[in-house]
C-alpha cells in the first residue's frame, strides 16, 4: 500500500500499483483514498495539491457532518474542486460512526443480508443513494489530475465506492479486498480522531466497543462484491442500470490504469 503519510489524516493513500487482471496496474496519484480531512495541516495540503496533484476531493460525508464540521483547509485551494455526494439516507445528525446511521430502519437494513450487518450496510448506499454512487465514479473518471474519496473513517463509504471504481478498472479482487482491509492497519489512529471530533465522539461513545469492532474485515468486502454479482449480475451491471454506461466505464478505466 502507498501510504500517504499526512499529519492530520490517519488512513490516507495512494491506490497506484494495484494490478489489473488484463496485466496493468492502476497508475500513481489517479485515485486517493482517506479518512476526515479536517485536520491537515499546511504541509499536508503542499504534499497533497503540490506533489501529488490533487484535484478534486470526492466527499461521502452526510450533509450533517459537513455542516457539523465545517470547512477544512483544501477548501480554500482554489485548484481543488469539492464534490458532495452523500450515500447515506438523510436523516437527521447521521455519520458513518453514528448509531442511526447504522442501525436505523435495522430491521431492514439486516434483511438485506443477515450474515453481515456491515455488509447490509453497503448494500444499503447502492439501494438509497445510487445516484450518488454514480456521481462519484463519473467524477473520478472526470478529473484532471489525482482525486481523492474519503468520508469520515475512509473504510466503509470510501470503500464501497473506490471497490467499485477498482473493480470498474479491471483490479482483480483479490487486490480489491485486499485494499479495503488495510485500513484496518490504521485502526486505532482513525478512531482517535474520530473520538477527538465533537461531531463523531457522541456516537462512538453511544456504540461503545473497542477499536476492533470497527476494524474492516476482508470477508465483508468478499461478501458485498458476491452480492453484487448474484443480486445486480455484478457492478458494471449495476452501474449501467442507473446511467453509467459501457462509455462512462471506459473513460474510467483510461483514467485509472497505467
Amino acid at each position: 500500500m502507498q501510504w500517504l503519510e499526512l499529519e492530520g489524516a490517519a488512513n490516507a493513500r495512494d491506490l497506484g500499483g494495484l494490478p489489473t487482471a488484463d496485466g496493468g496496474v492502476i497508475a500513481d496519484r489517479t485515485l486517493l483514498r482517506s479518512d476526515n480531512l479536517q485536520g491537515l495541516t499546511p504541509a499536508d495540503v503542499k504534499l497533497l495539491v503540490e506533489d501529488v496533484g490533487l484535484r478534486t476531493v470526492v466527499d461521502l460525508r452526510s450533509t450533517h457532518e459537513v455542516e457539523s464540521e465545517g470547512p477544512g483547509p483544501l477548501r480554500a485551494v482554489e485548484r481543488v474542486r469539492h464534490v458532495h455526494l452523500s450515500v447515506l439516507p438523510e436523516l437527521g445528525e447521521m455519520t458513518d460512526a453514528a448509531v442511526d446511521a447504522l442501525f436505523s430502519r435495522r430491521e431492514r437494513t439486516l434483511k438485506r443480508y443477515p450474515d453481515d450487518p456491515m455488509c447490509a450496510l453497503y448494500l444499503g448506499y447502492l439501494e438509497d443513494r445510487p445516484e450518488s454512487v454514480v456521481r462519484a465514479l463519473r467524477t473520478i473518471a472526470d478529473t484532471p489530475g489525482a482525486a481523492l474519496v474519503h468520508c469520515a473513517a475512509g473504510k466503509d463509504r470510501t470503500g464501497v465506492v473506490v471497490a467499485l471504481s477498482l473493480t470498474v478498472a479491471g483490479v482483480e479482487r483479490e487486490a480489491v479486498v485486499a485494499d479495503y482491509a488495510a485500513s484496518g492497519t490504521r485502526i486505532a489512529g482513525i478512531m482517535a480522531r474520530l473520538r477527538a471530533s465533537p461531531t463523531y465522539a457522541p456516537d462512538l461513545e453511544k456504540r461503545g466497543g473497542d477499536d476492533e469492532k470497527h476494524r474492516p474485515r476482508p470477508e465483508t468486502m468478499e461478501a458485498f462484491l458476491t452480492q453484487v454479482d448474484e443480486r445486480y449480475g455484478g457492478p458494471l451491471a449495476w452501474l449501467a442500470e442507473h446511467g453509467f454506461g459501457e462509455s462512462d466505464a471506459q473513460r474510467l478505466r483510461e483514467k485509472l490504469v497505467a
